[in-house]
């Protein structure tokens, strides 16, 4: 018997505008009735308190798709493990959980309402203490920084061999957790194919506020030591001999260029545009690695676009009126990644231009990932809806038509 996801969506309606105060009475609630668990989060409660909501409406908009759900929550029970969460916790999380809803949905609260929720909530942490018992991957990694190269302003490209192997998916990404604030874990996307010598790389871009991200990139060098946590996402590079649109705006290049070189390491020879967009030249930090993997591949076709600099001589545009300047996509595989608003349009415009939606590739678990932080906040359409991409023919040309 399934849970009625009728009266779990109406009570998370009335909860969410004031998820801030029921996200503070649910953490309040459970350190209360399980001390032990304080420890295992942040001093700062801020963050988990965000994500807690993040989880909430991700699981409530997919009560009604099974297996993407149970595909949601089978990963969450993975990445508890780095916490040590136990049966215990869940119990108690759930008892928290129940008294939050009853109090903050309290006048369309009935009994029925009562149940749903306690059924949902039994579902979901029987498929998420169940996946966290059949992993048999370690909960955590301990990774040595041995690169730390200074990319541009407040941005750093860091290489890590952990100390054991680590199985990826190239597209996917970790959890980072550095020394100087214990317990706190931030999402970076890996920007390599899995390689011989098992190392990482991650492109980490600070956040303004940001304490693991700055911690990356102002104080951490070769030698340190970090946590890594077990590699998550949604993206894997394509089954198809399709060619590949890839869209990257910001630190959203390092899960596509994992992409791209599992892709031209598999010996297939597929055509792939890059669009590589920035708000100012000066960000587009990873050129010269790009074009050695362009003179290497001669069907990858690099155009980076710049948004906001009158300086710039090259493409200049939004992300997504860029990929409108082109005729269809409907024949290639497409990856999105970046700030989740121009991820979103973007999308939106290939759907219009027909691209089926299972063509198109984005890791929906990587909203909160701290590298996006940034570009997120910068990427923000603050301009004028009216204005057009400047494109002049000569670059377009050198991208060479899709057709």
């Amino acid at each position: 018997m399934s849970p009625n996801t009728r009266l779990i969506k109406e009570s998370f309606a009335l909860v969410e505008p004031v998820a801030g105060r029921a996200a503070a009475y649910f953490y309040g609630l459970l350190f209360a009735h399980c001390p032990s668990l304080r420890g295992m989060f942040p001093p700062d409660m801020a963050a988990p308190r965000g994500r807690l909501l993040d989880i909430l409406r991700r699981i409530v908009r997919e009560l009604d798709s099974p297996e993407k759900l149970t595909s949601y929550l089978a990963g969450l029970g993975r990445d508890q493990r780095r916490y040590g969460f136990s049966p215990e916790h869940h119990a108690a999380a759930g008892a928290a959980l129940l008294a939050t809803m009853r109090r903050f949905a309290a006048h369309i609260w009935t009994e029925e309402t009562e149940a749903a929720w306690t059924e949902a909530y039994a579902m979901a942490s029987r498929i998420m203490t169940d996946a966290a018992a059949a992993e048999t991957t370690p909960p955590w990694w301990l990774a040595e920084v041995i690169g730390h190269e200074p990319r541009c302003r407040d941005l750093a490209v860091l290489t890590l061999r952990p100390s054991q192997p680590m199985d990826f998916v190239p597209g996917q990404h970790v959890t980072v957790q550095t020394a100087r604030w214990p317990r706190v874990w931030r999402r970076f996307s890996i920007a390599n194919a899995p390689r011989p010598d098992g190392t990482l790389r991650l492109h980490v871009r600070a956040v303004p506020g940001g304490w693991v991200s700055s911690a990356l990139v102002r104080h951490t060098r070769p030698g340190d030591q970090l946590l890594l946590g077990p590699p998550a996402g949604t993206m894997a590079p394509p089954e198809s001999d399709r060619d590949l649109l890839c869209v990257a705006g910001g630190t959203g290049l390092a899960p596509l260029k994992a992409v791209m070189e599992h892709v031209i390491a598999s010996g297939r020879r597929p055509n792939i545009h890059l669009l590589f967009g920035v708000r100012h030249a000066g960000d587009l930090y990873d050129m010269p690695d790009l074009a050695r993997m362009a003179a290497g591949f001669p069907w990858l076709r690099v155009l980076p676009v710049v948004s906001d600099d009158p300086a710039y001589r090259g493409l200049r545009g939004r992300l997504p009126d860029v990929v409108d300047a082109f005729p269809s996509w409907a024949d290639h595989e497409v990856y999105v990644c970046g700030p989740p608003p121009m991820v979103d349009e973007t999308v939106r415009r290939l759907r219009r231009s027909e691209v089926p939606l299972a063509r198109i590739h984005r890791d929906t678990d990587h909203h909160d990932a701290d590298h996006h932080d940034a570009d997120r906040e910068r990427d923000r359409d603050r301009r004028d809806p009216t204005e057009t991409v400047s494109a002049p023919d000569r670059f377009l040309a050198g991208f060479e038509s899709k057709t």
